[in-house]
């Protein structure tokens, strides 16, 4: 199956992060990165008062059911030193979210798919149409239609994701 996951990070030098993210991503049980996406710098989302944030998105192909692609990703950033504990928008070293899965909707107390903001985010649809000109958004509609209709918020560009993560994700 194939996944779609946003990465995020404005802590502890945040282009590190996304670069150790997905390594440890790469080494993880049942997950293969297909491709990843430039970073973008983004303004802050839901609360302000913070650093500018560093985000990206990957492609996976996993054998894993989406609960568990989850705890995966949630066992990821518990080994980066998240802590789940405080601001829900606040800052922090490393955000995962799982995206999409297929096209599959599901709605339950852990995860809800596709994610339900991934459509009001620059910061997650500019890095998907890199990747996917293309892409429709499970029950939303096309990503590109939902950008179109955002206000700025702020997304720049930073580079791409194998050039900036040279050298940082050496054992």
């Amino acid at each position: 199956m194939r996944a779609w996951i946003s990465l995020g990070s404005n802590q502890e030098n945040p282009i590190v992060q996304l670069c150790l993210a997905l390594h440890q991503m790469s080494r993880a049980r049942g997950i293969e990165i297909i491709r990843t996406s430039g970073f973008y710098r983004t303004a802050p989302w839901g609360k302000t008062d913070q650093p500018a944030f560093v985000n990206a998105v990957t492609i996976v192909e996993t054998g894993l059911e989406p609960s568990d692609l989850l705890n995966e990703l949630l066992k990821i950033e518990h080994q980066m030193g998240r802590q789940r504990s405080g601001d829900r928008w606040g800052p922090r070293c490393i955000d995962l979210d799982l995206l999409t899965y297929n096209e599959h909707r599901l709605a339950s107390a852990d995860l809800e798919l596709p994610h339900p903001r991934m459509h009001l985010r620059a910061f997650v649809l500019k890095p998907i149409l890199e990747l996917d000109s293309d892409f429709v958004i499970p029950g939303i509609g096309p990503a590109a239609t939902r950008l179109d209709a955002l206000e700025d918020q702020g997304v720049e560009w930073l580079g791409a994701a194998d050039t900036l993560c040279k050298g940082i994700n050496n054992d």
